[in-house]
């Protein structure tokens, strides 16, 4: 039996709140992260230098069946500072992937992403899927180390996987997390994060 990707939830702790992203989160998200070539460095496109373009790539990412994209609301501000979405895995059974992740700067080096990947770890194996998968560019170390840091394990490689923005090739690092490998990170990380 195939998992199918979860239905849009809010899933909330003490740092976040993430809702399902909607066109309404656009002029958060823009002030928090739209143009800044950091913060989009490692995605798939270039960074979007106004609300309309952000809100273009947002509409894709809502629309898209194989994807189910979530704002990420900081609780301290209650404003959209980045947003991250489950993705379909094809050809894996009760597999879901983390991906499509970024946040702004302002919140980088907190609490935020690792409350993120609580919440939607948490949620992917509640509703019954077997692993997470997280992957990144092989160049974007600190996002790897984030990855390690809530418990992920180096699969593999994909070289020469696809292309950057500026048209180089990007090799694709894949990371895994099994359902019986969460609950001991799941609780190191709370205990790290103080959440109940």
């Amino acid at each position: 039996m195939t998992a199918k990707l979860p239905s849009p939830v809010v899933l909330e702790n003490d740092v976040v709140r993430l809702e399902p992203l909607t066109m309404d989160h656009v002029p958060d998200l823009f002030a928090a992260g739209g143009g800044d070539e950091e913060v989009w460095r490692w995605l798939p496109i270039a960074a979007p230098r106004s609300e309309e373009e952000l809100g273009k790539v947002a509409r894709g990412l809502i629309d898209d069946a194989s994807h189910v994209p979530h704002a990420v609301v900081a609780k301290e501000s209650g404003r959209a500072v980045g947003w991250t979405t489950y993705c379909d895995v094809p050809g894996f059974e009760a597999s879901l992937e983390i991906g499509w992740t970024w946040y702004g700067r302002a919140v980088w080096r907190s609490a935020v992403n690792t409350s993120c990947k609580l919440l939607l770890v948490d949620h992917a194996f509640a509703l019954g899927h077997n692993r997470v998968l997280l992957k990144t560019d092989n160049l974007n170390l600190r996002s790897q180390n984030a990855i390690k840091r809530i418990g992920g394990v180096h699969e593999g490689t994909l070289r020469r996987h696809r292309r950057r923005p500026d048209g180089t090739w990007r090799d694709t690092v894949y990371f895994g997390i099994l359902e019986e490998e969460w609950p001991q990170h799941r609780d190191r990380l709370k205990a790290r994060l103080n959440l109940s």
